[in-house]
C-alpha cells in the first residue's frame, strides 16, 4: 500500500521546511517526511530548499555565505500570518524531533548548484548519532552525490531524483545499486512504471497535490506519494 510523505513538512498549510511544518505533518499521521539539506558558512547542516534564503525568509543572500548563528535570526515563516517566528532548523533539530518515532525521513542533498563538498559525511555522522539508519532515504538530483554517500554508508536506502524523461530509468538506477527512483509524478506513464517495477525499484514520486493524480498513482501501486497536502492524500487513500 502506498505511503504518504509530507513534502518539506506539511508545506501546503505551514511554512516549508520548518519545525512547525514537520510537527504538523507528524500530527497528521504521515508515513514519512521529505526535507532538503544544505551547508552554512560554518558547515552546519541546515534544512532549506533554495540555495538562497530570499524566497522563504525575511533575509537575502546565499545560505553558504552565512554562519548558522547569523542564519537562525531570519524568520522562515514571515509570509504566514499567526504562526509566530520560525527559524531555519538544523538537521540535528529535526532528528531530535523524530528520533523516537517511526517516521521515515527522505533527506534530499541539495548539491546540484553548490556541491557542498563533505556534506555526505556530515549527514551520515548525524544519522549514526541518532541511530536512524533504518529510517532514512537519501536522495538527490546530483547522482554523483548519492554515489559518494553510498560509498561511505552502503547500508542506507538511496534514491535517484529525476524531473526529466529518462529511457530505461529502472535499468540505470538498478545498475548503480540504488533501491529507489524519485521521478516527477507526471513522468509516471504506464510503460515507465512497468520498467521500474521490472527492476523491483521503490517508486517515490513528487510533488503530488491534485486529487486526480493521487487517485491515478494509488491505482498504480506507487510506493510513496510525496505531497504538500498529506491530509488530502490520506483522505483520497482511505476512500
Amino acid at each position: 500500500m502506498s505511503k504518504i510523505f509530507a513534502h518539506r513538512g506539511y508545506s501546503g498549510n505551514y511554512p516549508e521546511n520548518t519545525m512547525l511544518a514537520f510537527k504538523k505533518a507528524i500530527e497528521c499521521g504521515v508515513d514519512g517526511i521529505e526535507l532538503d539539506v544544505q551547508l552554512t558558512k560554518d558547515r552546519e547542516v541546515v534544512i532549506i530548499h533554495d540555495e538562497t534564503i530570499d524566497r522563504t525568509t525575511n533575509g537575502k543572500g546565499y545560505v553558504v555565505d552565512y554562519t548558522y548563528e547569523e542564519l537562525e535570526k531570519f524568520d522562515a515563516s514571515f509570509k504566514f500570518e499567526n504562526v509566530g517566528f520560525n527559524k531555519i532548523p538544523t538537521l540535528k533539530d529535526y532528528f531530535e524531533l523524530v528520533k523516537n518515532l517511526k517516521v521515515i525521513t527522505n533527506i534530499e542533498l541539495k548539491t546540484g548548484i553548490n556541491e557542498y563538498l563533505g556534506i555526505e559525511e556530515k549527514v551520515w555522522k548525524l544519522i549514526k548519532e541518532y541511530n536512524l539508519e533504518d529510517r532514512v532515504i537519501i536522495s538527490s538530483f546530483n547522482h554523483f552525490s548519492v554515489m559518494r554517500m553510498k560509498k561511505i554508508a552502503s547500508q542506507l536506502k538511496y534514491g535517484f531524483l529525476s524531473e526529466d524523461w529518462i529511457i530505461d530509468a529502472g535499468k540505470y538506477t538498478h545498475s548503480h545499486g540504488v533501491q529507489c527512483y524519485h521521478p516527477r509524478h507526471n513522468n509516471l506513464i504506464p510503460e515507465v512504471i512497468d520498467e521500474l517495477k521490472k527492476y523491483n525499484l521503490e517508486i517515490n514520486t513528487w510533488t503530488v497535490n491534485e486529487e486526480k493524480d493521487m487517485r491515478y498513482l494509488y491505482s498504480k501501486g506507487i510506493d510513496v506519494i510525496i505531497t504538500n497536502y498529506p491530509e488530502l492524500a490520506k483522505e483520497i487513500k482511505n476512500k
